[in-house]
């Protein structure tokens, strides 16, 4: 189809024998199974693996089309090349090593190619270094697992090869294999040295609505408007293509629209509620999202795949509550009386929102624990998932507010749902136990259950995997990145830029917060490879707010696995062992 599609926009296509075992089934293409196996044995002493031999390939190709033996009607300097996904990766290491070729499209090419590893992290339910096939890159890659901020290059790197020839990455708001941030953190790294070599304008991302795939007419017809406008071709222009970003905060934009008074925090002596509610903004009228279905629909669900991972004995059903947040509610149809409740909160999967992409073992968290009995209630956070455009324009419409603070909120609307029944659903929900409501939360989905369960009480219990690291001693010199990733990178709280430089002097800690949560219980689940946290500096904070816990038979449990920053079927069933203990232990 692409060749098709250039031939008749008046192209030469070459089509080269660079596609893996599982895409060579094609008529007439037979033969392309024999051409790894043939690199293979004529050079035993080469090491790579398939996607780099079949990036060679593509330069063998060039050759072939540059051979004047050959007489290909081509012009030399205009050689373009575009694959997607696995063969978007492929199209990026041809072009990064064979200057030939003058423009590249790579389309949903995932991790390691237009998304950094160290962006794609377990915590953000993408592609870690041990997800690929084995057979796309050399196992050594592996041992980075978990530690992905000591590769020696990353994505970016791609680019910074390169430049300054024509590159465009075309991704989709919801791709299961690429996370919107990660593609912007590598696209605005990558600039920098399209900046410096004088043309700017050569690289850009295309984001695209929906999923990995279909790939449709009209995408077509863009990814060929890049090769027409890198060519000098057709009518296409550079407007067409402008910089497009969705998590680019500016923090400077942000303070100009606050008064002073509002930027004024509270004394330190406060009480703590209020001095975090200061910090998570000031909450104001809540747009409604009237141009959304009530529920999600059937659509929908398809391109977040949330049933992907369906197990027996789980039904779903569609619900909505709050500012029109539409989730779902797992539940198990054989389970007898009121069910004890989890509302699950994700992670960074700016791509997936609530739902689980690599890494799966077996089955999800939602999935797993309605098989085991419980009640789960699962949704999109502000900025993720099928919320994502909601993040980006968030502080359009809230500039008083904080996206964090959003989240918050949005976790005591679902306790309205849950204990009020102030919400909908398109079926009869099952019968719940309202006074036995978890809020279970790994990342970013930590960090908001802490908050969520210090500020409403009606929330029984917390367990918080890898949700947080100190801020007082999260500068910017720490391999963590610093607090700047909630008040920049992931713009989830302004007000803590006020303190940057001096983050000392945060009005408050995490300590406080999870104090706010006794005497009810709590797990904190640190793991001390956890390369997202200061781990001697979390040890010390809960530390500190075990104290709150002293003379309750309910108690805050802090786990510290000798494991990477993670959420599978080991942490799943942590937190089922951990649920099943406080049974029997008074309210």
């Amino acid at each position: 189809q692409w060749a098709q599609a250039a031939v008749s926009r008046g192209y030469v296509a070459c089509l080269y024998p660079g596609v893996s075992f599982t895409c060579q089934s094609a008529q007439g293409y037979e033969r392309y199974k024999q051409a790894i196996p043939a690199f293979r044995a004529e050079y035993p002493e080469a090491t790579w693996a398939d996607l780099s031999c079949g990036a060679w390939m593509a330069s063998r190709a060039v050759d072939y089309l540059l051979d004047k033996r050959f007489q290909c009607p081509i012009e030399k300097d205009q050689i373009g090349i575009i694959g997607h996904s696995r063969y978007g990766k492929q199209a990026l290491i041809a072009t990064a090593f064979d200057t030939r070729i003058t423009a590249v499209v790579a389309r949903s090419p995932g991790s390691p190619a237009s998304c950094p590893y160290r962006f794609t992290s377990r915590d953000t339910f993408a592609e870690t270094p041990v997800d690929f096939p084995g057979d796309w890159f050399l196992p050594s890659l592996q041992k980075y697992y978990g530690r992905e901020h000591e590769l020696p290059m990353d994505a970016h790197g791609w680019y910074a090869l390169i430049a300054p020839r024509r590159c465009l990455i075309h991704m989709a708001h919801n791709d299961g294999c690429e996370p919107t941030f990660a593609v912007e953190r590598s696209f605005l790294e990558g600039s920098k040295v399209y900046d410096f070599l004088g043309h700017p304008d050569n690289l850009r991302v295309l984001f695209r609505e929906g999923a990995h795939n279909p790939i449709t007419d009209a995408q077509y017809k863009s990814n060929f408007e890049w090769f027409d406008l890198s060519f000098g071709r057709g009518t296409a222009t550079q407007s067409q293509f402008p910089v497009e970003t969705i998590h680019r905060f500016d923090w400077q934009a942000w303070r100009a629209l606050q008064t002073t008074s509002a930027l004024k925090p509270p004394a330190q002596d406060t009480p703590a509620h209020e001095r975090i509610t200061w910090a998570l903004g000031q909450e104001d009228e809540r747009l409604s999202n009237g141009s959304w279905p009530r529920h999600l629909t059937d659509k929908e669900c398809e391109t977040m795949t949330h049933d992907r991972w369906s197990v027996e004995n789980t039904k779903r059903i569609k619900v909505s509550f709050g500012n029109n947040v539409r989730g779902n509610v797992y539940y198990n149809p054989t389970t007898q009386g009121p069910a004890p409740v989890v509302i699950w909160l994700h992670p960074y999967s700016y791509h997936s929102g609530y739902n689980e992409g690599y890494g799966v073992q077996g089955t999800t968290v939602y999935h797993r624990l309605a098989q085991a009995g419980f009640v789960v209630l699962a949704y999109d956070q502000c900025g993720f998932g099928l919320r994502l455009l909601e993040g980006r324009d968030f502080y359009q419409t809230h500039p008083k507010w904080s996206r964090l603070g959003c989240l918050v909120d949005d976790v005591s609307r679902a306790v309205d749902f849950l204990v009020d029944g102030k919400g909908t659903s398109q079926a009869v929900l099952p019968k719940i136990d309202s006074s036995k409501i978890t809020v279970v939360g790994y990342s970013l989905g930590g960090m908001v259950g802490l908050y969520a369960g210090a500020l409403d009480k009606r929330i029984d219990a917390v367990a918080c995997f890898s949700g947080f690291t100190p801020m007082r001693s999260d500068t910017d010199v720490q391999p963590t990145g610093g607090v700047r990733r909630l008040w920049e990178w992931h713009a989830l709280q302004p007000k803590l830029g006020l303190f940057h430089g001096r983050e000392d002097e945060i009005l408050y800690d995490f300590d406080e917060v999870i104090a706010m949560i006794a005497p009810r219980p709590c797990l904190i689940v640190s793991p001390k490879q956890d390369r997202t946290a200061n781990f001697d500096d979390v040890v010390a904070c809960v530390k500190r707010a075990q104290v709150a816990w002293q003379g309750s038979d309910r108690a805050l449990t802090h786990v510290q696995p000798d494991d990477i920053n993670r959420f599978q079927k080991d942490q799943h069933t942590m937190f089922q062992k951990w649920h099943a203990s406080l049974q029997g232990v008074s309210n």
